[in-house]
């Protein structure tokens, strides 16, 4: 969606912009040729590998920041740099990394043959695998339903912690991805199995979800006035707490009986602008990937 994205950020040509998740550049690279040598762009990434390309692509352009962090440090990052207020546009693109998937070493894929690990940042943090090893079974089903929406999640969980005390644990993708087939009794056509338990398990590991919460609770005072906030999602979970937050701040807040007027602390603070923007159907013929995303745009009031 790299046109959607670059037009929905209204790119000002000396601006300053954060891609929150720079992946492999696609978008960076875009929102730098539309910009002029006044503008700062943080590239920012929890991923080593991203940031390793990153200084290799733009070590030597003095417009550019980079930096290694979850992006729910960016609130932080961005007031000790005293640009509270001042930020253009700030872009998520959430969710896995295609070179993730398809580097069967990091372990996301049940495609292929890898090591349960599903760390955004693999030097820091519990792996998957070490998770899974001692994990409560009342706790798996609750991880499996709240961020996979998996309904066969007490199945899967029994299997997974049988195979565990029969000292039989998968010790790779493949294996823990056909453990989980074997346990889901009518799967849904066109979709593997195991798909929904992997998503699940990745979100927990890397504490996805609480790390949009706190950046978007940070989001409207890091902008500037008529900056935009662009997030694309590829599954409901992301999709649902990005769209209410935008609701949330593009409305009136509560006010008490009879107020005469809106104090403004209660005004909106965003605008959003349109609704749930798709990827074109060209797009997704070339990126099969790119038919879940949902981009969705909002706008920072004065």
């Amino acid at each position: 969606m790299q046109e959607q994205v670059i037009h929905h950020l209204a790119l000002r040509p000396g601006g300053l912009y954060v891609d929150g998740t720079y992946g492999r550049g696609g978008h960076a690279a875009a929102i730098l040729d539309a910009l002029d040598e006044t503008a700062q762009v943080w590239l920012v990434d929890r991923d080593p590998e991203a940031i390793a390309i990153a200084r290799d692509r733009h070590a030597n352009d003095s417009r550019c920041h980079i930096c290694q962090a979850n992006f729910s440090e960016l609130g932080d990052r961005l007031r000790a740099a005293q640009l509270e207020g001042h930020v253009n546009g700030i872009l998520l693109d959430l969710g896995v990394s295609s070179p993730q998937l398809d580097q069967a070493n990091r372990g996301f894929s049940f495609m292929r043959a890898g090591p349960l690990d599903m760390r955004m940042d693999n030097t820091q943090g519990e792996t998957a695998a070490q998770w899974l090893a001692h994990v409560d079974e009342r706790a798996l089903v609750g991880v499996l339903r709240e961020y996979g929406e998996e309904r066969y999640a007490k199945r899967i969980a029994a299997a997974i912690c049988q195979a565990r005390n029969e000292g039989d644990l998968p010790e790779d993708t493949l294996a823990l991805a056909k453990l989980i087939a074997t346990a889901v009794p009518r799967s849904e056509p066109g979709k593997h199995p195991a798909t929904r338990s992997f998503q699940a398990i990745r979100i927990f590991i890397n504490g996805e979800l609480e790390a949009l919460d706190a950046l978007l609770g940070d989001v409207c005072a890091l902008l500037a006035p008529e900056g935009r906030l662009v997030v694309i999602s590829f599954h409901s979970l992301e999709d649902r707490r990005v769209k209410r937050f935008i609701q949330r701040n593009s409305q009136v807040g509560d006010l008490p009986p009879g107020a005469g007027m809106v104090p403004p602390e209660k005004r909106p603070r965003l605008r959003r602008i349109g609704r749930a923007y798709r990827p074109d159907p060209e797009e997704t013929v070339t990126n099969p990937r790119a038919r879940s995303a949902v981009l969705r745009v909002a706008e920072r009031l004065s």
